[in-house]
């Protein structure tokens, strides 16, 4: 399996992680990608139109888009029920939490593409502020969780 990343990319980060509290990491190959937006890349948008990472390409070609999306596949692929519940209200709770998640890093995304890519004359400091106060908030619900630090390890933690 190869996994299409950037280093610097959260999502990708993600995966990793779980590819090593899996005991996968050793079977994906890395493929860095540079994918940024304004900026074209072809080679990759033959693997996705989306311009997403990371995408993890199957040996036999079919490509799994989406960190979320990997991560569960992977799980699956060691076994199951190992990071995400197999059924039941701890399934629903981890497949709640991996979706804030996911959204507080789509949000930090776009901050950091607000300030690093959109010219200075064009970014709009209350969109930026109210994303961050999106992750903040999902960083405080967390945090706020006592059970956190004491239930088995899952994908969020």
């Amino acid at each position: 399996m190869k996994l299409t990343f950037s280093p610097a990319s959260p999502f990708a980060r993600k995966v990793r992680i779980a590819a090593i509290e899996l005991g996968l990491i050793d079977r994906l190959e890395f493929a860095p990608m540079s994918v940024a937006p304004g900026q074209a890349n072809a080679e990759y948008t033959k693997i996705t139109p989306l311009k997403k990472l990371p995408v993890l390409i199957l040996d036999n070609g079919d490509v799994i888009l989406d960190s979320y999306v990997i991560v569960e596949y992977l799980d699956e692929l060691a076994g199951g029920n190992k990071l995400i519940p197999a059924s039941g209200p701890a399934r629903w709770k981890v497949k709640s939490e991996h979706s804030m998640l996911q959204g507080m890093l789509d949000s930090m995304l776009l901050c950091r593409y607000e300030a690093m890519v959109r010219p200075e004359g064009m970014r709009w400091q209350a969109w930026s502020d109210d994303h961050w106060n999106r992750a903040w908030a999902g960083m405080a619900r967390f945090n706020a969780q006592s059970d956190l630090l004491t239930r088995p390890f899952d994908i969020v933690a």
